[in-house]
């Protein structure tokens, strides 16, 4: 196949076009609240602590759910495993706007933290199966883009719902409004999405060991991003503090610096998604590793409007190759266990990574400065480490 877009795509299989719409309307919901959860806990009563803790929780669960995520995937298909996934973020959601108390949104986020984790490895095992090996990155990097509307977006709704209702009501509101959008989804995967996939599933899962899942190549990327995300999520919790709090910008402008670096992000995908499945995905990862590290710097000398702009840009260019990353993780992944390949590498990796989001609130209390460039030493060192030990499949 020498052309491939999204009609192509869609002829093939439209249940790809399905779950293009099932991430526009939960990632929507999502983000109108997520980015602004941390001003939330403080303004119901939280500490920081709780800010890191909640920072930490979510790389924690993430983690866990991971796993689980990729098992069910290949067991039930993408169809039955998406629709449990949403209906237990909808869960999460309702305890949040329930009880009005931090305790309940640390709560309601061993919930709704579950639906990006684990229903990540059966949307790439879906990708693996529609898209040929050769225009896989392309794959990927299409999701990545949809994914990002509603991250640039749901911030500027989010924001707006804050200044017109407050912080607490606003984020309430923006999580009902989360309910609603997940209840639709569901409605149009049960009603478009084809079951055929999870028929074919039910087979048992034949057992495989680290070894048989993980290559050399494999290992070598999964210890270079975990640097990388130690460098991510050191400063991750802390960003909009810094920005609303410390500096004095409004949650509606971080709302627009949140759309500077998704438009950033999605301008990048598709042509690098083209480069990297024609040149090889090495070279475009450790450009976005490069990203990674850069920002926590970039960041620390920003204190107006105009500056932070230029920090979310370059925030944005740290996606250059992520969609590139995860497409090399299912080509160096074992054919009959993508999804579960893709599951266990995010539990390893975000387990560990939880150390960094756990330090992230007594490096703050410490100074930004030293979180930020705490951050910026774990970016270099697994920057340089990929460059010297990273493989193309």
């Amino acid at each position: 196949m020498n052309r491939l877009d999204i009609r192509a795509i869609a002829k093939k299989n439209g249940s790809m076009i399905v779950m293009l719409a099932m991430a526009i309307l939960v990632g929507m919901g999502e983000k109108m609240a997520e980015r602004f959860l941390p001003l939330y806990l403080i303004a119901l009563g939280g500490s920081t602590w709780s800010v890191g803790f909640l920072n930490a929780m979510d790389n924690l669960l993430s983690a866990l759910y991971s796993f689980p995520g990729g098992l069910l995937a290949d067991k039930l298909g993408p169809k039955k495993s998406l629709q449990l996934f949403t209906a237990i973020a909808i869960f999460g959601y309702s305890l949040v706007i329930l009880i009005p108390s931090w305790i309940a949104v640390l709560v309601g986020a061993v919930f709704f933290i579950s639906w990006t984790a684990v229903s990540l490895p059966a949307i790439m095992s879906l990708v693996s199966t529609v898209v040929p090996k050769s225009h896989r990155s392309f794959g990927v990097s299409l999701h990545s883009f949809v994914r990002r509307i509603p991250m640039a977006l749901g911030p500027i709704i989010g924001g707006i719902l804050i200044g017109v209702y407050g912080r607490i009501q606003g984020v309430r509101i923006a999580f009902g409004a989360a309910i609603v959008m997940g209840i639709i989804a569901m409605i149009l995967v049960q009603r478009f999405m084809d079951d055929t996939a999870s028929a074919e599933k039910k087979k048992e899962l034949q057992p495989k060991s680290l070894s048989e899942l993980f290559s050399p190549a494999l290992r070598n990327l999964l210890v270079s991003d975990i640097l990388i995300r130690f460098a991510e999520q050191i400063p991750y919790a802390f960003v909009v503090i810094w920005a609303v709090d410390n500096n004095h910008l409004t949650a509606f402008q971080f709302g627009i610096l949140t759309t500077f670096e998704m438009v950033t992000a999605m301008l990048v995908y598709i042509p690098v998604a083209r480069m990297a499945d024609k040149y090889g995905k090495k070279r475009f990862v450790l450009i976005t590793f490069g990203f990674f590290t850069i920002f926590p710097l970039v960041l620390l000398f920003s204190h107006q409007f105009w500056m932070f702009a230029i920090a979310f840009i370059v925030r944005g260019l740290k996606e250059f190759g992520e969609p590139t990353r995860k497409a090399l993780i299912m080509d160096l992944a074992p054919e009959d266990s993508k999804a579960k390949t893709f599951g266990t590498y995010y539990l390893l990796r975000d387990i560990i990574v939880t150390l960094a989001a756990l330090s992230s609130a007594w490096l703050w209390n410490q100074s930004p400065a030293a979180n930020f460039i705490t951050a910026f030493a774990f970016g270099v060192v697994g920057t340089v480490y990929f460059a010297i030990f990273g493989k193309d499949a």
